[in-house]
């Protein structure tokens, strides 16, 4: 059976998915058509379900559930993973995440923001602790570091690689958002996962699931397996920042959410729902045992 599927060609993804696309696993007959787009991309398609099995963030997952299912591996959730604000020039000041956003809030609603996207979960972080940001300016997401340097904006929202890369430029960091959600919440920040179309049988979810997780437990067992691969797709990136997003993207709720995972994403929706940010979402968002 042949599928298709939707990941980036960030170092965490093509870490994940190498065994399983390369068959270094087995991978119970399936067969896969395979589409390499950045995280807003694959947002829109999932919107529109082209897709059999995708990687989407967390807040397009909560526009989608009623088309797609939570896979339990491929996840991207963790501590010290945030998006983060970053600058040119200084406009803030403080110690902590909550100094740092008082001293913020009462200047951005003037001040123009590259996002890497409308429906990224580092967005809807935004949004969570800076309402007042309406001021915003989607962009790719490894094209917000040279408009800072351009001044093109005034802050710049970054995720991925970029948070290993944004200092050689001279940038700064303004707040770690993922700190901000931490500190509120004591839970990992969820931001990517990887969904199956629920038009697929029980089954095939299933077997989608399984092989999945045996690529991940396939690359860390052999982490340096993947590497040519991995580069291929990481663009000027060097063998040790790729390393560090992995290790930083790619850990045990990849492997499987668990219960600790699962509850992360309920608060993060149940937080959604309360501040009207999403929809309301009906049914079950994990895959049944």
């Amino acid at each position: 059976m042949k599928l298709t599927l939707g990941f980036s060609p960030c170092p965490n993804d093509t870490f994940i998915f190498d065994a399983l696309i390369h068959h270094k696993i087995d991978t119970e007959g399936l067969e896969f058509e395979v589409f390499y787009d950045d995280v807003e991309t694959l947002n829109q398609k999932a919107f529109r379900g082209e897709l059999d099995i995708t990687k989407l963030s967390y807040h397009a997952f909560a526009y989608v559930a009623d088309q797609y299912i939570l896979l339990d591996s491929g996840s991207a959730l963790g501590f010290g993973v945030g998006p983060m604000l970053i600058s040119k020039k200084d406009y803030t000041a403080g110690n902590d995440v909550d100094e740092i956003i008082s001293n913020l809030k009462s200047q951005i609603s003037n001040l123009k923001i590259g996002i890497p996207g409308k429906y990224t979960t580092a967005n809807f972080l935004l949004g969570l602790a800076f309402p007042e940001a309406i001021n915003k300016q989607e962009l790719v997401f490894n094209e917000i570091e040279d408009a800072l340097v351009i001044e093109k904006i005034d802050i710049g929202l970054i995720i991925h690689e970029n948070r290993f890369t944004y200092q050689d430029k001279g940038l700064k960091k303004i707040i770690d958002l993922g700190d901000y959600w931490e500190k509120k919440t004591g839970c990992p920040i969820p931001l990517g996962g990887i969904v199956a179309n629920r038009n697929l049988p029980a089954d095939v979810q299933h077997k989608v699931n399984r092989v999945l997780r045996k690529s991940v437990e396939y690359a860390f067992t052999n982490p340096k397996s993947g590497l040519e691969f991995i580069r291929k797709h990481a663009q000027e990136m060097s063998e040790e920042v790729m390393y560090k997003h992995i290790e930083l993207y790619v850990n045990k709720y990849s492997v499987d959410l668990g219960e600790e995972g699962k509850k992360a994403i309920r608060l993060l929706f149940d937080t959604a729902n309360e501040k009207k940010i999403i929809p309301a979402i009906e049914g079950g968002l994990f895959l049944n045992p």
